[in-house]
């Protein structure tokens, strides 16, 4: 597996120091994650798809049809919550719920055209956001802070979010 660092060179921290620059990247991530979702949020009221059911299709867009527990445990939240999500995606009509023949009592999600449509104009004005991040930043630069995301993210593997 190719080593993603932007600087060989370096030493690791020692566990005290990164415990200190952990906690400086969780905090810049909350506030990241709060204001994102304030914007997610001003686009709701343009497509009138809630954060939530807009995580549903893309995971439906993504990766075809899905079972509710596939994509809760992909997206770390609880079923009962998923399930809210695609109940609301359904009635809107950008999603449909179809027999899954590998397990009778786990139905299939599947995206539709206007689910297709709604989640394309969702993530297009998304993107067009994020063209406009500043910074002049560099591939390696953006593969670094996702390598160093992905680690924090595994060190909560075992948290279970039922």
């Amino acid at each position: 597996m190719h080593d993603e660092r932007v600087n060989d060179i370096e030493e690791p921290l020692s566990p005290d120091d990164l415990g200190h620059r952990v906690s400086e990247v969780f905090d810049l991530v909350g506030a990241l994650y709060r204001r994102g979702l304030r914007k997610l949020e001003q686009g709701q009221q343009i497509e009138g798809v809630s954060v939530g059911v807009r995580s549903v299709l893309v995971l439906l867009r993504r990766y075809g049809a899905m079972t509710v527990p596939q994509m809760a445990r992909i997206m770390a939240l609880t079923r009962q919550f998923v399930q809210r999500m695609v109940n609301d995606a359904v009635a809107a009509g950008w999603a449909e719920v179809t027999p899954n023949p590998a397990h009778q009592r786990s139905s299939l999600i599947r995206i539709t055209a206007d689910g297709e449509a709604v989640i394309d104009a969702i993530l297009a004005r998304e993107h067009a956001l994020n063209r406009q991040v500043g910074g002049e930043l560099t591939d390696a630069e953006l593969k670094a802070c996702a390598r160093v995301l992905k680690e924090m993210l595994r060190t909560f593997d075992h948290v279970d979010v039922e």
